[in-house]
Parts: structure tokens; C-alpha cells; sequence
């Protein structure tokens, strides 16, 4: 931790990061809330919204990870958090007006998702600008760390705040945090330069997207670890969708007691973060995530065989914790793995790939599982759902990433 310390250009891109991660936990469950509480959308809505919010990564996913490999990370991580403020503002200004609807909700969300998209992938390839090669897992971890208390007070305070001004209020929140992450963003110095030598050459769109993705899936171990994070993210796009409809309306519970139970994922992760880096250690990098994915469908389980009442409260609650868990562990250890087997000159693109592709899953996952809750029932909804978690999480013990190490120990 210390070490971390010593490099303020990091200290001020993880202060950044945690004041619109904090803003991010409140729209997250507010969002949800407007379309399913304020206009009363239908489970194949709620699907669509979220898909609407991961739509770009499938569109423009992989030219983003070129471009961040082109330019300097800085200038589109000010950029991207500036211009999601804005387009969050749009959401209360709506609904003071009395003209918010669903079609203007996802319209909102589609673009953010565009800001997002590059503001995600230089995001991911900007630490190793900031710290040497030795810091990034611990790197990496507290900004996990960071995300999970976000995760762990954030929704809880908007459960409290949505019921005091409302939802489309509460969102004005996360954007006045872009607002302020953007600045302090700005600030930042890196420690040695951002873009890969031999930028000034002449480029070739698709033989840098094709390198990009000959690098992530013809990787022995990389590629196994690539494509069963999509079939994850499809299912998890299904569940989330799922779960909100059946906390809200199959069981009738508040959005408060849905922040609650989010709350205990973002305690898990907190937890599981700063347990990353020694679990990482002592079970190796292969074997400590393959055991992550396996959790994945533990979590899930609880949330079927849950009542409306305090039981099926504390099933929730314990489900969304070994979730996070499992995200707190995971995270930090597959990201400086990643990071530390891909050339400089490949950073953005393997990042870009890897994420765009897991968004682009949840385009998939999210409208199925609004169309399998209005059709089959958002408990049965939910058993698919874990069905698909177990696919994921056998096909990577399969694998040969069982035998993945890091290359430069922490």
C-alpha cells in the first residue's frame, strides 16, 4: 500500500475513481427504479434498458481499443467523465419537465453507454502509466476495494434517497460525481508515457483490431479465460435483469431492501479484495479464479428459494454477499494477470476486446432474461440463469488457464 502511495499521478486517478464509482452505486439502483416503479416497464423493457446501457460495447468495442492504443488515456477518460455528466442531467431535467418516458430513458442510457465505452477502455489500460509493472496487481485491487465499499454504502443511500426525492432526483447525484471525477482527472501526471511507441507510423484499422483479437483468443490460456467471461456475462446479464423484477414485484419488496441486499455484494467485495492478492499467492492465479466462477452459481442459488419474508431477506442478502465476494477475489487477480503477459502496444486493444465482448454478452442475456420472467416467471427465470453460471464455470476448469501464472509476482 505504501508503495502505491508514493505515486501521486495513481493517488489522484484512484481518488477520481472513487467519487464516481460512489455516484455510479446510487444511478445503478436508480435507474432500475424509474423504468420498473416510475413507468411501470415490463420485464422485456427492463431487459431492453439494460441492454440499451451495453448495446455500444457490441457496436464500436473493438475500435475503441484502437483508438486508446493511438492516443493518450488521459484526455478521453476528462472527456468521457464531462460528457456523462451532462447526459445524466438530461434524466431530472425530464421528469421536472413531466416529459421522462421509457424510449427517452434508453435513448439517455445508449449514449451514456457510448461515453462509457471509451471512458472503460482507457480506464483499464491507464494504471500501467502510473505504477511499475511489480504494483499493478495491488493496484488494481484497491481500486476494486474502492468499488466495493461504493457497492457496499452506495445503494443503501439511495434506497434512503430515492425515497426521499425521488429516483430521477437521486440520479443528479452520479452526474454532479462525473462532474467532479472529471477534474480531478485532469490533474493527473503519468509516470511514463501513455501511448505505445511507433504511434506516429501509418495505421490499419482492421490489422490493428485483428491483432487485438489474435492476441486474446490464440492465447493458450488467455482465450479460455476470454470467452468463458462472455458466456458468464450473458448469464449475468439474465440474472440481474431477473433479479431486480423478482425482488420488486414478484416478491414486493422495497428499493430500499433491494439496495440492502446489493449492499451485502459490495461487503463481499470489500472483503474479497483485499484478501486478493494473498489468495492470489497461495493458490496461484488459475486455481483461485476457476474457484471464483464455481461461486458464481452458489450465489445465484439463494435468490429462487427466497420468501417475502425476513428469511428470504437474509437468503438475498447472502447470495449478493458470495457474489461479491467472488468479484473481490476475482477481479484484481485476473486484471494483473492480464496486464502482465500483453505487450505495452497491446493494452488497449486486449482490454477493449475482452470488456466490449463481455458487454456485448449482456446485450444478450439482459432481453432474454426479461422475455424468460414475463413468459416463464422470474423464479424459473432464475434457475436458467444458474444453469448457465455452472456452463461457464466447467468450461473454464476444462481449460488449460488451470495453469495460468503471473508473470511478475507482487
Amino acid at each position: 500500500m505504501a508503495g502505491l502511495l508514493e505515486h501521486r499521478g495513481y493517488v489522484r486517478f484512484w481518488i477520481a475513481d472513487a467519487v464516481s464509482m460512489v455516484g455510479s452505486s446510487i444511478s445503478g439502483l436508480a435507474l432500475q427504479v424509474v423504468a420498473v416503479v416510475t413507468l411501470q416497464a415490463s420485464g422485456t423493457e427492463v431487459g431492453i434498458l439494460n441492454a440499451a446501457r451495453w448495446l455500444p460495447y457490441l457496436l464500436f468495442g473493438l475500435i475503441a481499443g484502437v483508438i486508446v492504443d493511438r492516443y493518450r488515456r488521459k484526455p478521453l477518460l476528462v472527456g468521457a467523465d464531462l460528457a456523462r455528466a451532462l447526459v445524466l442531467g438530461v434524466i431530472p431535467l425530464a421528469a421536472m419537465l413531466d416529459v421522462l418516458s421509457l424510449p427517452l430513458l434508453i435513448a439517455v442510457v445508449l449514449v451514456f453507454g457510448t461515453l462509457s465505452l471509451a471512458y472503460d477502455a482507457a480506464h483499464q489500460s491507464f494504471p500501467p502509466s502510473l505504477v511499475p509493472a511489480e504494483l499493478l496487481t495491488p493496484a488494481y485491487a484497491r481500486l476494486e476495494q474502492t468499488s466495493a465499499v461504493a457497492q457496499t454504502g452506495g445503494p443503501v443511500f439511495a434506497g434512503a434517497l430515492i425515497k426521499l426525492i425521488g429516483a430521477p432526483a437521486a440520479i443528479l447525484v452520479d452526474a454532479v460525481s462525473y462532474l467532479l471525477s472529471g477534474i480531478v482527472l485532469a490533474t493527473v501526471r503519468p509516470r511514463t508515457p501513455e501511448v505505445a511507441n511507433g504511434t506516429g507510423q501509418p495505421r490499419n484499422l482492421r490489422r490493428e483490431i485483428h491483432e487485438g483479437l489474435s492476441w486474446v483468443y490464440r492465447n493458450s490460456t488467455l482465450g479460455p479465460l476470454a470467452v468463458t467471461s462472455h458466456v458468464w456475462f450473458v448469464f449475468q446479464g439474465l440474472l440481474t435483469t431477473v433479479y431486480v423484477l423478482f425482488v420488486l414485484n414478484t416478491l414486493g419488496l422495497s428499493a430500499f431492501w433491494l439496495g440492502v441486499t446489493y449492499a451485502f455484494g459490495g461487503i463481499g467485495s470489500v472483503i474479497g479484495a483485499t484478501a486478493s492478492g494473498w489468495v492470489g499467492r497461495r493458490f496461484g492465479v488459475g486455481p483461485t479464479i476457476i474457484a471464483c466462477r464455481w461461486l458464481s452459481p452458489l450465489a445465484y442459488l439463494t435468490a429462487p428459494l427466497a420468501g417475502d419474508n425476513a428469511v428470504g431477506i437474509v437468503l438475498l442478502c447472502a447470495g449478493q454477499f458470495v457474489l461479491g465476494l467472488s468479484l473481490g477475489i476475482d477481479s484484481p487477480i485476473e486484471m494483473g494477470y492480464r496486464q502482465s503477459i500483453t505487450p505495452a502496444g497491446l493494452l488497449g486493444r486486449m482490454n477493449a476486446t475482452i470488456r466490449s465482448l463481455n458487454r456485448a454478452a449482456i446485450v444478450i442475456g439482459a432481453p432474454v432474461g426479461g422475455l424468460l420472467a414475463d413468459h416463464l416467471g422470474t423464479r424459473t427465470a432464475l434457475w436458467i440463469g444458474v444453469g448457465g453460471m455452472v456452463v461457464q464455470a466447467v468450461l473454464l476448469q476444462r481449460s488449460a488457464f488451470r495453469h495460468a501464472r503471473l508473470t511478475v509476482e507482487s
